[in-house]
């Protein structure tokens, strides 16, 4: 996911009554999937029985997307998706909401799951090494370690790990060309990646190691994994994350964070602000 959330993924009316607290499922997975329209509707049906709204993609090398919806709902769906074949291993990251993040399922049919445009990156071919959370600040502290942000500037605005560079980017299609102009496999001999949830990083990992570089390594499990298991006390991560959905930004915990989304604009920025900072449009109340 490397665009701004969908208008259809708004947050929740401010009328919306409270109820038990949602699930919400964010994962990934490259296998080769075939019979790409059945599986759509499947999901679109199974999404409407069990009340489970989001978005997931579905490409020739694999299923992307974050889902939410009751207990019951979101394992049904994610026990449909692991019998799929060759989606077995389908891991996913959880966390809770307590309003409705998406108003509904969208199941898209797309070329890429998450989209580079690059042949390079393809994890099929190769990968970097995974570093689970418990091991990431020890790998980053390292002063060899060249610690990079795959994620596009609006979201790195709000939160990111101390000391990464932010290659400033808008899109993820610009982080090839990003790569090719300011790193060297001679030069950079050890190079660690992370991302939201992980799978921009499956193929920026990919695109490196074809490239030449040797000791490549990424976050298993992102951004989130790692807010969910270190304690804030231990953490290396400073301010929020930006995720996909109407809840705007995480922190550690994954307890809900304190940004706002601007309507006019897609700009996120502090809810202590009546205004959005970029575009001076004023902040709609209710919800995020």
């Amino acid at each position: 996911m490397t665009t701004r959330p969908h208008p259809d993924a708004g947050p929740a009316s401010p009328s919306a009554a409270a109820g038990p607290p949602l699930v919400v499922a964010a994962l990934y997975h490259f296998a080769p999937l075939k019979d790409r329209e059945a599986v759509q509707a499947r999901l679109v049906g199974l999404g409407e029985r069990e009340a489970v709204k989001g978005t997931l993609l579905l490409a020739p090398e694999g299923i992307n997307g974050t889902i939410a919806g009751p207990r019951t709902g979101i394992d049904h769906m994610l026990a449909t998706l692991r019998a799929l074949p060759g989606f077995a291993s389908l891991t996913h990251e959880e966390s809770a909401a307590q309003h409705p993040p998406f108003p509904l399922l969208r199941v898209r049919l797309k070329r890429e799951i998450v989209t580079i445009r690059e042949p390079l990156a393809d994890p099929g071919s190769a990968r970097g090494t995974y570093v689970a959370p418990a091991d990431w600040n020890a790998l980053i502290a390292d002063p060899e370690t060249l610690l990079i942000d795959t994620r596009n500037a609006y979201e790195v605005e709000i939160g990111t790990f101390e000391g990464s560079i932010d290659p400033a980017t808008s899109s993820f299609t610009d982080f090839p060309a990003w790569v090719r102009d300011n790193l060297d496999p001679q030069k950079h001999t050890k190079v660690a990646m992370f991302c939201t949830g992980g799978i921009r990083c499956e193929k920026a990992t990919a695109l490196l190691k074809n490239l030449g570089f040797e000791n490549v390594f990424h976050l298993q499990g992102g951004i989130l994994k790692y807010l969910k298991e270190i304690p804030e006390a231990q953490s290396r991560w400073r301010g929020e994350c930006f995720v996909f959905d109407g809840r705007v930004a995480l922190g550690h915990g994954l307890a809900p964070g304190t940004h706002a989304m601007c309507e006019a604009c897609n700009h996120a920025y502090s809810q202590d602000r009546d205004r959005c900072p970029r575009c001076g449009s004023e902040r709609r109340y209710g919800g995020n």
